[in-house]
């Protein structure tokens, strides 16, 4: 096995963990530990909400998470040698389930906290756990499917320089003003456009937590920016294909490049339309890293670049449900918008699936954690994008083709 450097305890919170981890990006979080290029070394991580979901049948667990927790992230690491300009890769070793924490959990969240894809749709918590079973998983929440899963980091990245970082609060913080937000007068039935610096819950590895802060927290607590979206760095992409096997590439912006990594997935459909919408659990990731000086310059790279492993579930038969870009509700036509298009072809499996015996929930539930296949089939043929969502009938325990 290779050397472990971070460590998890699953009963404490990440701000009580003898190495805390971190749920903020800031250049100026310390690294906690530090690698060469060429070491091999295993990373375990905490489910994204730090243990605030439990393997039980309520759902009320989701519907009261307390989102300013998340992402948990294990890190950073310094990468001796990396400097801003360079190419950081990381391999992509093997990815699996803590051992005696073999389980995971799917979840739609709340209208009220957090919403999701469908929320017009579905606005109330749901629920569904699942029992790892080496590469196959099965819930007692959605009987009739069995599936292997594709594991994955749903979210992995370097630290931002301060010039990124004040460029991502500048423009999320410019997006949120455009739009309804959750500042006063207060209506959090719409959710805000962006997730802004915040120091609420923040943990900070070494400079401390909301509740032990050292003396760097409240600065870098309300500079740090979330960890909700994707961003140049990478960060929380939810790429279901990054999964054992796979070469990544990132771009450096700090020295020794600070590496951090969580929100693992055991199997994650195109999308992640519940929001909570992954297989989530706790794990380890095993990863070798090198580096690639001058990179970022020698290959014109913006955004990470990623070459996927050979490791997924080789599914040959699929159900491919099309939507495109009118509005389910009013009728409106929309020009070429994929996102209109995909939530289309979603909602028609949804109501597909709901004439073989599952409930709405548990089909959007479904559509979100198993791996289908999501794709932009057409964004040129005006006025209709058409996006199209392949579902894999080899899942399922009955025949679910039409007759």
């Amino acid at each position: 096995m290779p050397k472990k450097l971070f460590e998890v305890d699953l009963t404490k919170p990440m701000h009580e963990q003898d190495m805390p981890g971190h749920n903020r990006w800031h250049p100026d979080i310390p690294a906690v530990v530090s690698v060469n290029p060429g070491d091999i070394f295993r990373i375990e991580c905490k489910d994204w909400t730090d243990g605030q979901i439990k393997n039980n049948d309520s759902p009320d667990d989701i519907r009261d998470v307390e989102l300013q927790v998340v992402h948990v992230l294990s890190g950073p690491i310094y990468v001796n040698g990396a400097e801003p300009g360079d190419i950081l890769v990381v391999d992509l070793l093997d990815i699996g389930a803590l051992q005696g924490d073999e389980w995971g959990f799917t979840g739609i969240f709340d209208r009220n906290n957090g919403g999701g894809f469908l929320t017009d749709h579905f606005p109330e918590a749901a629920k569904a756990c699942w029992d790892l079973e080496g590469i196959y998983t099965q819930s007692r929440h959605i009987p009739g499917v069995r599936f292997a899963g594709i594991t994955h980091p749903g979210l992995i990245g370097c630290a931002p320089s301060m010039e990124l970082l004040q460029t991502w609060n500048r423009r999320e913080t410019a997006l949120v003003e455009k739009g309804p937000g959750w500042g006063p007068p207060w209506k959090p039935e719409i959710p805000p456009y962006a997730a802004l610096p915040t120091p609420n819950y923040a943990i900070l590895g070494e400079l401390g937590s909301h509740v032990n802060k050292g003396p760097e927290f409240d600065r870098v607590a309300a500079e740090g920016a979330r960890t909700v979206p994707p961003r140049e760095h990478g960060g929380n992409c939810d790429i279901k294909n990054l999964s054992k096997g796979s070469r990544i590439y990132f771009p450096v912006y700090v020295e020794g490049a600070k590496l951090s990594m969580g929100d693992i997935h055991f199997s994650q459909g195109d999308g992640e339309i519940s929001f909570c919408g992954a297989i989530e659990m706790s794990g380890y990731i095993d990863l070798h890293v090198d580096l690639i000086k001058g990179g970022v310059e020698k290959y014109g790279m913006v955004n990470p670049i990623f070459k996927p492993g050979p490791v997924e579930p080789h599914y040959s038969e699929y159900l491919i449900f099309e939507g495109i870009s009118v509005d389910e509700f009013t009728g409106e036509q929309y020009y070429l918008d994929p996102h209109v298009a995909y939530r289309r072809a979603c909602l028609n499996a949804i109501e597909y699936l709901k004439k073989f015996g599952f409930t709405g929930e548990q089909a959007y539930l479904l559509l979100s954690c198993a791996p289908v296949e999501g794709r932009i089939s057409g964004i040129v043929d005006i006025p209709n994008a058409c996006c199209t969502l392949a579902l894999p009938t080899e899942i399922f325990d009955q025949d679910i083709l039409p007759k």
